[in-house]
């Protein structure tokens, strides 16, 4: 587990994981703006945590809000507040989000959700800091941090004039990103254990092993779901599981759509053709050397003889996708 300044959930013990954990470290030195960019359920809020917590600002609140589920017409409401009167139902003053993030961190998830109108609200408060609650003749002043966090490319929205790019300049001025689990190696295993412990402990039940068919099926899976989706399978199965050890050897369920091929293989999350091309290429890499360390049951020898490439430079492609031979031995 990642040592941190206070508890947070970040585990993972890999080197894209550890690259994280110093450009949190870093960041949360730093009272700016940082814009957090990562696949869904990869961990942007757990990163957004972080951040807060080893900064200057950890004894103070974090508000998170998910700007995808706020209707455009109460965007202004819930961030601003409103004073008595404003609408019908405005029988008092309330603070917003902003209000009640005073000192502290306000994290804007899937902030890409915003609507234009809401974009130039959230873009003035940025400029100084104000605001003016909804029916309030006052500007008043907050002092908070702001941590904005998408599952898409903000710049491609920004040349396809979808978002402004004044606001992705202010949100951008730190960046950090999170690696997808696929990418993770090892931490995979790693987590799933956690999440069996975790699910051991809630339910009073005695924690299993991971069978070693498992440990395969775990490093074959292109998880689009990331970490979030993976607590979710490892659980269900531990929960389920009649066995000495939680066995997976086969897909999920027709019905559970993100155990299906990874869409982004197919369809990459990007309009850029280079970007498009080189996510292609990577996603046929991983699971064409998955294969190989599947046929060759782990010997990277037997591997690269089977690929036609030299041992060494099959090597440097395991290692570049995080892929541990030592896991499909005896599989």
């Amino acid at each position: 587990m990642a040592k941190l300044s206070q508890p947070i959930g970040l585990i993972g013990k890999s080197g894209v994981f550890q690259d994280m954990l110093a450009a949190i470290g870093k960041i949360a030195g730093y009272d700016a703006t940082v814009l957090i960019s990562g696949e869904t359920g990869s961990g942007k809020e757990l990163a957004a945590r972080a951040i807060h917590y080893q900064g200057k600002r950890s004894d103070k609140p974090f508000i998170p809000v998910n700007c995808g589920a706020l209707p455009d017409h109460l965007v202004e409401n819930e961030l601003f507040g409103h004073c008595k009167g404003a609408f019908t139902d405005a029988r008092e003053n309330q603070s917003g989000l902003i209000a009640q993030a005073q000192g502290g961190t306000l994290f804007l998830d899937e902030v890409d959700a915003l609507s234009a109108k809401a974009q130039v609200s959230l873009l003035r408060f940025l400029e100084d800091g104000k605001y003016r609650r909804l029916g309030g003749s006052q500007m008043e002043s907050v002092n908070v941090r702001i941590l904005a966090a998408s599952n898409v490319n903000l710049q491609e929205l920004v040349e396809h004039e979808r978002f402004r790019a004044d606001l992705h300049y202010r949100l951008n001025v730190m960046e950090l990103a999170v690696p997808p689990l696929r990418a993770r190696g090892d931490d995979i295993a790693l987590l799933a254990r956690h999440f069996i412990a975790e699910a051991a402990r809630r339910y009073d039940l005695k924690p299993l092993e991971l069978h070693p068919d498992t440990l395969v099926w775990l490093a074959s899976q292109p998880w689009p779901g990331n970490v979030r989706e993976l607590q979710n399978r490892i659980q269900r199965e531990f929960l389920m599981c009649d066995g000495p050890s939680v066995l997976i050897r086969h897909a999920a369920a027709p019905s559970e759509r993100r155990q299906k091929s990874d869409r982004r293989v197919a369809q990459p999350n990007t309009l850029n053709f280079n970007d498009a091309k080189q996510l292609t290429l990577q996603a046929f890499e991983r699971s064409h050397l998955i294969r190989l360390m599947r046929e060759s049951t782990g010997n990277v020898s037997h591997a690269a003889r089977l690929a036609g490439k030299e041992r060494r430079a099959l090597g440097k492609l395991l290692k570049k996708h995080c892929i541990e031979p030592g896991i499909f031995r005896g599989a």
